[in-house]
């Protein structure tokens, strides 16, 4: 049954923020959800914040901004004041009701993570069950895998019509996977082999007919009769890049087919290679091609384009 996740409104009543929080969203295979928010105030409301409702869940908080004694409570009572530095990672467990006294401006990109996401991810690795996570409130984590999926989620909460689903379902199942390792005491042996060569197709099919990206992971694995880790990882094995980037790849080369069109706009050819509009279009050719797309199609078949 899914449930309804920790995000956006919730954080929005728990900080008092005058706003309800951007939020990216991705379902388990359980169907629980799994959701990245990012919460900034610069003049908060001062006093203890809002409580939250105890539950079998994790907040993985990545610390954008310096929080000098942070007075942090659990169950009711105060139990440190730890120096918080942007940068480290911190880990809440939702069953003891994780609680801080707001006094100063304060800016973290959190997830949103149940236990039955994490069960998920050790029953795919043969376990029963992911063990209880290492908390240890306090001392932070210099954790590099979590500011790296932090920061590439960052750029999709602030341009969400560049971002698609599949990205935010892989960077989600690769946080879930990570914490479930590093702070979980899962140890996920890496399974060999990849798709048979029909699911190849049937998925490579699947992904080129929306070149926007609007189906998700668990949709295509389904269709395969797959879990989500199962088939990003062999997906991956079989043809050596992982879906979100296969697609990008496609739609590159959709866009350089039909750059051989004279006179069809950037603009156009933008949107029907599945960019949401042309700025992302040349951002995101330039920087895996090395020039714009205006330079490329110069280079290749001369003259000059009213529209670059």
């Amino acid at each position: 049954m899914a449930q309804s996740g920790f995000h956006g409104q919730k954080f929005r009543e728990l900080l008092r923020l005058q706003d309800v929080p951007s939020s990216l969203i991705t379902r388990s295979v359980r169907g629980v959800e799994i959701a990245a928010t990012e919460t900034r105030d610069d003049s908060p409301v001062p006093g203890l914040c809002g409580e939250v409702v105890p539950e079998d869940a994790y907040i993985v908080s990545l610390k954008l901004r310096d929080y000098p004694d942070c007075e942090y409570w659990e169950r009711g009572k105060c139990i440190g004041k730890p120096n918080i530095r942007a940068g480290t990672t911190y880990l809440y467990d939702m069953k003891h009701n994780p609680r801080f006294v707001i006094e100063k401006p304060f800016h973290s990109l959190h997830f949103y993570v149940p236990a039955l996401a994490l069960n998920s991810i050790a029953e795919q690795s043969g376990v029963r069950r992911a063990g209880q996570l290492d908390c240890q409130f306090g001392t932070g984590f210099h954790d590099e895998v979590v500011h790296h999926i932090g920061a590439s989620l960052l750029l999709a909460l602030r341009r969400p019509s560049e971002t698609n689903q599949l990205f935010i379902d892989h960077m989600m199942l690769a946080l879930t996977a990570h914490v479930a390792q590093a702070y979980g005491g899962l140890h996920n042996e890496p399974i060999g082999g990849g798709l048979a060569p029909w699911q190849v197709k049937r998925a490579c099919e699947r992904l080129a007919s929306d070149l926007g990206g609007r189906f998700t992971l668990q949709d295509i694995a389904a269709e395969l009769g797959l879990s989500v880790s199962h088939f990003s990882r062999a997906f991956r094995t079989s043809v050596g890049l992982p879906p979100h980037q296969w697609l990008l790849r496609q739609r590159i080369d959709a866009a350089k087919q039909l750059m051989t069109v004279r006179g069809l706009p950037l603009a156009e050819i933008a949107i029907s290679a599945g960019f949401a509009n042309q700025s992302h279009f040349t951002r995101v050719f330039s920087a895996a091609v090395g020039v714009s797309p205006a330079m490329w199609r110069r280079e290749r078949y001369g003259g000059s384009e009213g529209n670059t």
